[in-house]
């Protein structure tokens, strides 16, 4: 087998709509209103803004304010002496009404800001936060970070890694509906684990046990059986004993599964084209995003590299009989990735059988390996899949080698009892997904509310 081989691309699906996505933005249940992002278009109109009191800065003669909204910054100027001592009194974060004049000024955001303005309060005057949600970043600890979510995601920096998960959660779908995929939706309690391991959270299901789901694996692969295709979107939780930077026991994970396939390259095939449509969703839809957080988007070639685990152990020095690749082998893989292909991605195919699932199918000719990879993204695995058993004597065979029985299985093998197709399918995180994109040092800065080994609040 040659050392490194390559994906061929396929045609990668347009994320329609994105223009109707950003005129939704100034449209909806804004009657009346101006939003920031549109105060260029509204120069010397009286507009009513609504939003956030952002920053305060008092002057002896005047004060600027400046409010936020879902779509920007704009700056106010405030000269009447009544209403800059009335804006003395009301805390950062209370939520405002400013109507006034839209006046052209360079130095203000978007080159306007409002002058003459009246203001009115939408709520109590808030508390002012002790994290001030004005400078340009945000200088607090983790542990501060996650503790104040609440407000700390509204700072502009943190929206900006939410609104890329957003579009990525967009581009995702838009890239697999169009191809005939059905989006399903597969219960999260479920009377046994998915991996056969012990690493579930159990709870109590009416005075018997029940497990959170780690994976809608099993269902994904019956409804195969009905659609063909389908893809879902929703949490899993892992109840690993892990308290590192790349952890978290409830996820977001975006799966698809696909029938009538020739093997897994089918599957990296399909992978490499809902990539491509999460990039470009993330292009257009969070265009701001990219720009406020200085990205560097990733380089998604046509042709994904794609090296056999042993030709991997092998290019690092690694011990052949490793079972599986240690975090700093595959750090080093995506250096040889961007350095020999120019590429952000790696696939690294053929796992040992022994490390993967049950329901994973050989590599046909020596079953000591898989037909299954993982993808790794700017030196970190970021998804696994590959071709799945689809014989009902096979799951058995499977089982029965692993020492399992059938037994807590039935419900799922029942599938391949009455035809199912070759098929197989991956699983995306999104947490490292955007991770990797915004280049974080630790998973628990792009997820809303993380659930690790010691947080369950906010």
């Amino acid at each position: 087998m040659k050392r490194s081989q390559r994906i061929p691309s396929r045609a990668t699906t347009a994320v329609a709509g994105s223009a109707d996505l950003h005129r939704r933005l100034h449209e909806g249940t804004d009657a009346g209103r101006v939003l920031t992002a549109d105060l260029p278009q509204r120069l010397g109109e009286t507009v009513e803004l609504r939003g956030w009191l952002h920053r305060r800065r008092r002057l002896a003669a005047l004060t600027f304010v400046i409010l936020r909204d879902r779509t920007g910054l704009a700056q106010v100027v405030v000269k009447d002496a009544a209403l800059m001592s009335r804006l003395d009194g009301i805390g950062e974060e209370t939520v405002i009404s400013v109507t006034g004049r839209a006046s052209p000024n360079p130095a203000a955001p978007a080159g306007v800001e409002i002058v003459d303005p009246s203001l009115a309060l939408l709520s109590d005057p808030a508390d002012t936060p002790a994290i001030e949600l004005w400078r340009p970043s945000l200088n607090v600890s983790l542990p501060t970070l996650l503790d104040q979510a609440p407000v700390t995601w509204r700072h502009p920096r943190r929206r900006a890694i939410w609104q890329l998960a957003a579009a990525s959660l967009r581009g995702f779908r838009e890239t697999l509906l169009p191809k005939g995929y059905t989006e399903i939706s597969t219960p999260k309690l479920v009377g046994s684990s998915t991996e056969s391991g012990a690493n579930v959270f159990e709870v109590d299901y009416f005075g018997r046990p029940a497990y959170l789901a780690q994976s809608p694996q099993f269902y994904k692969q019956i409804m195969v059986g009905v659609f063909e295709r389908v893809f879902e979107v929703g949490p899993v939780f892992r109840a690993e004993p892990h308290d590192t930077v790349r952890h978290l026991a409830e996820y977001v994970s975006l799966d698809a599964e696909l029938g009538f396939i020739d093997d897994h390259r089918d599957v990296l095939g399909v992978l490499r084209e809902v990539l491509a449509g999460m990039l470009a969703a993330v292009t257009v839809d969070a265009e701001d995003a990219v720009d406020l957080l200085g990205l560097r988007l990733p380089d998604l070639p046509a042709d994904i590299p794609v090296v056999h685990f042993t030709d991997a152990l092998a290019m690092l020095g690694a011990d052949p009989d490793e079972p599986d690749l240690a975090p700093e082998h595959e750090r080093a893989l995506g250096q040889w990735a961007m350095r020999e292909h120019g590429s952000d991605f790696i696939a690294v195919e053929g796992y040992p059988m022994r490390k993967r699932p049950f329901y994973t199918s050989p590599q046909p000719g020596d079953p000591r390996w898989s037909n299954s990879f993982d993808l790794l993204f700017r030196g970190l695995e970021l998804v696994t899949g590959g071709q799945r058993l689809h014989r009902y004597a096979d799951y058995v065979t499977a089982l029965s080698e692993r020492g399992e029985p059938t037994g807590p299985y039935e419900t799922y093998l029942d599938a391949f009892r009455h035809g199912m197709p070759p098929h197989g399918g991956f699983a995306i995180g999104l947490e490292r997904w955007i991770g990797r994109l915004v280049e974080a040092d630790n998973i628990r800065q792009t997820t809303l509310f993380p659930r690790d080994l010691h947080r369950l609040s906010p």
